[in-house]
């Protein structure tokens, strides 16, 4: 974004840590107008830097506190294979990130499940709807650091 400083980086930091934070408490502590702030916020927002806001759930209370990240290879490279195989994770709820990866592994997928039964629910949708030549999962035993704040 043209004409990004220092004082955007402040507010996203501000608002990375807490959302709901009111443009008054910002513009108090960046030492400016609200209507400032508020165009500020308004532009990162415009120009898609910042993509929403939203509420971040502690996954061990609301029942889904099993990750796994499942590294996925294919033989097939098409575009084709890539669209089906993209729209199809993309429409498992389960899945909370996906990545196309270089090296040795093709796809990698984070996903939040309650349990290892419920991995292995997801896991048979998923081969089911598409062929892959090897799927290997790694199941998280405890998350050291979590966070959705870019270091910006």
């Amino acid at each position: 974004m043209e004409n990004f400083d220092d004082m955007d980086r402040q507010i996203l930091r501000l608002l990375q840590t807490d959302s709901t934070i009111p443009l008054e408490a910002i513009a108090t502590q960046l030492s400016v107008s609200v209507n400032t702030c508020w165009r500020r916020v308004r532009r990162l927002e415009e120009t898609g830097i910042i993509r929403g806001r939203v509420a971040i759930c502690d996954p061990d209370k609301v029942g889904i506190g099993q990750t796994v990240f499942v590294a996925v290879k294919t033989s097939d490279h098409s575009s084709a294979w890539l669209n089906k195989f993209a729209k199809t994770v993309t429409a498992i709820p389960e899945v909370v990130e996906f990545y196309r990866m270089a090296g040795d592994v093709d796809y990698m997928l984070k996903i939040a499940v309650s349990s290892v039964a419920d991995y292995d629910r997801v896991y048979k949708s998923l081969i089911s709807k598409i062929e892959v030549a090897d799927v290997s999962a790694t199941f998280a035993m405890e998350c050291l650091k979590n966070t959705t704040e870019l270091p910006v």
